[in-house]
């Protein structure tokens, strides 16, 4: 693989401008750059979880939607590119299935608590609804495929999910939400 970053101080930014993946340069509080940036945050999270102990097949998961992620960081920096496969979606529908199915079903809003990497599950789940929700305002101004924002979606509701089996991993379970308007209807 060629050596793609000789220089990363190159002082381009300094007038608020970034460069994109087809040489353009564009502000960088546009709207395709503040995806961009979410998607690399989300990342980032993943990362952080991936410190913690994790079952082994988290564990290779969660590697593999780095590499993804940064896919679809690739494809968002370079307009009209497709880096992100549909297949990617189908792959997050799969492990979602597979990890929902042991799971008991929910009965009660749950709060992002419980193990710390349960915990950090949760703080990825909600940095992928943001980028999520950039890309949906980036559609709005410009053509995008639809694999971005179908793999975002679904990988919030997968990141969820793991938040439970993590919780799970040493006996514990999920932190439910004592809600007092539930609590005054049982009295």
């Amino acid at each position: 693989m060629a050596n793609r970053l000789t220089q990363i101080a190159t002082r381009t930014g300094d007038d608020g401008t970034t460069g994109l993946g087809d040489n353009t340069r564009v502000r960088k509080d546009s709207l395709r750059v503040q995806a961009m940036g979410d998607v690399d945050e989300l990342n980032s999270h993943i990362g952080l979880l991936l410190c913690e102990p994790l079952p082994e097949s988290v564990r290779e998961l969660l590697v593999e939607v780095q590499h993804q992620l940064f896919n679809l960081g690739g494809e968002l920096s370079i307009p009209g590119f497709e880096l992100l496969k549909p297949e990617a979606v189908l792959a997050l529908d799969q492990a979602l299935a597979e990890h929902n199915a042991a799971l008991p079903r929910l009965a009660e809003f749950i709060l992002p608590a419980g193990s710390r990497a349960a915990s950090q599950a949760h703080v990825c789940r909600t940095v992928a609804r943001r980028a999520e929700r950039t890309v949906v305002a980036l559609e709005q101004l410009e053509s995008l495929k639809d694999t971005p924002r179908q793999y975002l979606n679904r990988l919030s509701d997968l990141l969820f999910v793991l938040a439970r089996v993590l919780n799970r991993m040493d006996g514990g379970d999920d932190v439910y939400w004592k809600s007092q308007r539930l609590a005054r209807g049982s009295e």
